[in-house]
């Protein structure tokens, strides 16, 4: 029984892995722990790990890792604080190989702490390309991890141009996508009267058009988020839409947007604004389908929101390069040229399905190849 440590760091890593837990947990050949870390264990985050629990996983090992402040300073000693921690957390489970998810600080944490004590790393997500230091770390990533799973073609071939063996990249798709592939067939069991019970602000009606808005910080661009929230916030004021606010991830810059949000909801006088820490996967991706726009910088847009069709306005540099539909349209930061694309977008409606980041089958694919994978960890590069 071979034991595979998944490593949730926050409320997308989750997202982005849940599937394979469900299939590494039901395989007969393998064993799952779990450890939670970072934001993933915050209230002001939304707790993701009731979510975790809720839906049946143990959890094994709780790390908390976040040092206060969402600064540069703060992120990169909460990166090294991680890395003390799940050193410890690893020794006490001994897992035969541990899954880490993407590209955040922690991502680094989990994985520095992994190959130091000689433990195989499996990386989800590796070989695209973004703006931001995200980028940085998930390139990184890839050259430490022993087994690849990137979520889309363009990201593969970049693995293998990086000197990685072609035979340990394993191009099984996004996911996320498993998730939105489960629900569109459903959508009417997912249970939406939490948009009017939970969370702060006016009612929305969801049977009207709403926007639905997703602005992390971009931590290159530390200083100018409560501007950069400030303008979509006010493009979308502008646009006349209700909406549905979701609250930043815990990187540096964190603050900035938060600041920008509370200004708003207290100087502003808006109706049909109402705001959450956290939404149920299943909700975020209804909303997703239901929603006239989404608008801001989480990848999200880039990939459910092709799968779905959904009509996105991608704000400013996070996303920059990352491989994407025609659902998606670009814009700076600007409040004129944001209102321009939702207005653009709310014109056009929903966009066809692009399966650009996998076809709904990445869990079970991930499982199989970790139940048979032999990684070697001394790395031979294959320039």
């Amino acid at each position: 029984m071979r034991k595979i440590c998944v490593v949730i760091g926050s409320r997308a890593n989750y997202s982005s892995i849940k599937s394979a837990m469900r299939a590494i947990d039901s395989h007969p050949d393998l064993e799952l722990s779990v450890v939670a870390i970072a934001s993933a264990l915050l209230d002001r985050y939304g707790a993701v790990v009731d979510l975790i629990e809720a839906d049946g996983f143990k959890i094994d090992e709780r790390v908390f890792m976040v040092v206060e402040g969402e600064t540069p300073l703060t992120m990169a000693k909460s990166t090294g604080l991680g890395l003390i921690e799940l050193a410890t957390a690893f020794d006490r489970l001994q897992p035969d190989v541990v899954v880490t998810v993407g590209d955040r600080y922690e991502t680094m944490s989990t994985t520095l702490a992994a190959v130091y004590m000689n433990i195989p790393l499996a990386h989800t997500m590796g070989g695209e390309v973004t703006g931001t230091i995200d980028e940085s770390i998930r390139h990184a990533v890839t050259k430490f991890a022993h087994i690849h799973f990137p979520a889309c073609e363009d990201a593969s071939e970049r693995i293998v141009k990086l000197g990685e063996l072609p035979e340990s990249v394993h191009n099984v798709g996004c996911p996320r996508i498993d998730l939105v592939a489960e629900l569109l067939d459903d959508l009417d069991s997912v249970d939406l009267s939490v948009i009017n019970k939970d969370g702060v602000g006016s009612r929305v009606n969801l049977d009207q058009p709403f926007a639905l808005l997703s602005q992390h910080p971009v931590t290159t661009e530390y200083g100018t988020g409560e501007a950069q929230i400030n303008a979509s916030l006010q493009a979308i004021k502008e646009s006349g839409l209700p909406a549905i606010v979701l609250w930043p991830n815990s990187d540096a810059g964190s603050e900035d947007i938060a600041r920008g949000m509370r200004k708003f909801r207290e100087n502003e006088e808006v109706e049909n604004f109402h705001y959450f820490k956290n939404l149920p996967t299943d909700v975020y991706i209804a909303l997703m389908h239901k929603t006239a726009c989404l608008v801001g910088n989480s990848s999200s847009a880039i990939r459910e929101g092709a799968f779905i069709g959904t009509p996105t306005v991608n704000i400013g540099t996070r996303q920059n390069m990352r491989q994407r539909g025609a659902n998606v349209l670009d814009v700076g930061y600007g409040k004129d040229e944001i209102l321009k694309g939702i207005q653009q977008q709310i014109s056009h409606g929903r966009y066809p399905s692009e399966p650009i980041y996998g076809d709904g089958k990445a869990g079970k694919r991930i499982a199989d190849v970790l139940a048979s994978a032999r990684p070697v960890l001394q790395k031979t590069i294959a320039y």
